[in-house]
């Protein structure tokens, strides 16, 4: 536990919540989870299950019918083919995340991560026994790790790298070329990639490209959280090697049994085309964000070296406006009412100079939090 810090957004969350309690309107920029409630259908999906279905325990794997819903949408979506079979739902991308580095790493193996990065990554191959080496990336390689990193910093212990693409907190991806050229870098070495797609969907002007496609020994693990707006459902998969899927059922078995059997049938419903049109439909509206918010923090002195080509997350440089993002982030949220995450969550890669900002609210509440956010610095940051 003296290696895992607080979750510094859930810590901003709750400091939110103290200022609303005090009477004031805070505009949530911090956390990542849209604001869109979760399609109709799906919630249809889950009424009707609960009149007709059993509740009880499911397989550990998952649900047969959403294993083969899932691999029809590789199908479909990506013109890939995954069988079910390599299939497991997991009680969210969380627990695919800890399935997957449970069954590869033994104390003391090292991940190889990008910093910035999302934080409980690190956190959980350290409560696992690994060690998550944080590699230093930046708008050279749109803060990602590519195949040159991976191989200047594979050691003698290095066991894997975790790509995330779309990444949080800066939304940026990896081309299929470079998708290509990791897959076989890792191989090469002889050990395994992990891609992290749960942010696949909110991609603008482009389609992901699925590691999945770079053969059988990738994993890769994705979540109906965000396209899908089941965050609180708590439901995800886990896309793994043929070879191990017994292993991962064994472990999933003792950890938590299995996925909640209402998010499953519930999910079921995600892939029918009424619900994909309405979360296309959103994909678009949170595009408009993005290209509101990405201008109109510029002209407020923020610098964004990268556009975010997915996810719903702008990372954007405040060195110009203040100092030290931590006291400036508080400093924001308890006078301009708007709450946003330093880049402290993210890593040790210049995380003072770094906010991470949300654009989980309607356009109309973005340029509100944009107008509180310049009158404040206008006033002197």
């Amino acid at each position: 536990m003296a290696h895992i810090e607080p979750f510094e957004v859930m810590e901003i969350q709750t400091l939110a919540r103290e200022v609303e309690a005090r009477g004031h309107d805070v505009i949530h920029l911090e956390i990542g989870e849209p604001d869109f409630r979760t399609p109709q259908p799906v919630l249809d999906a889950a009424q009707r299950a609960l009149e007709r279905e059993r509740m009880f325990y499911t397989s550990a794997l998952g649900l047969p019918a959403l294993r083969e819903a899932i691999a029809g949408f590789y199908r479909t979506r990506y013109g890939v083919e995954v069988p079910a079979s390599r299939i497991i739902v997991t009680a969210g991308s969380s627990a695919a995340l800890l399935l997957a580095f449970g069954v590869l790493l033994d104390a003391g193996d090292e991940v190889l991560l990008a910093d910035p990065g999302y934080p409980c990554n690190r956190h959980f191959i350290r409560t696992l026994g690994g060690i998550p080496r944080a590699i230093p990336v930046g708008p050279s390689t749109r803060y990602q790790l590519d195949a040159a990193l991976v191989r200047e910093h594979w050691g003698p212990r290095t066991r894997m790298s975790m790509v995330a693409s779309p990444a949080n907190p800066t939304g940026t991806m990896v081309t299929p070329a470079q998708a290509h050229d990791l897959a076989c870098a890792v191989r090469d070495k002889g050990g395994t990639l992990l891609m992290d797609e749960i942010y696949h969907g909110l991609t603008y002007g482009l389609d992901a490209h699925t590691a999945a496609a770079e053969g059988d020994d990738v994993f890769v693990v994705n979540s109906f959280s965000k396209y899908f707006q089941m965050t609180g459902w708590r439901l995800g998969w886990l896309v793994a090697p043929p070879g191990l899927v017994r292993t991962l059922e064994t472990l999933a078995q003792n950890l938590y049994i299995s996925p909640s059997a209402i998010a499953q049938h519930a999910a079921l419903a995600c892939f029918d085309p009424e619900t994909i049109a309405i979360v296309e439909a959103r994909r678009r509206e949170l595009d408009e964000r993005r290209r509101y918010l990405v201008p109109a923090l510029e002209s407020l002195g923020f610098h964004v070296p990268v556009v975010p080509e997915g996810a719903f997350y702008v990372y954007a440089d405040c060195s110009a406006l203040a100092p030290d993002s931590f006291a400036f982030a508080r400093r924001i949220l308890t006078e301009a009412h708007v709450a946003v995450t330093p880049g402290k969550d993210f890593g040790a890669n210049e995380p003072e100079r770094h906010i991470r900002i949300a654009y989980t609210q309607p356009v109309a509440r973005l340029e509100e939090a944009v107008a509180r956010i310049r009158k404040l610095t206008s006033a002197g940051a």
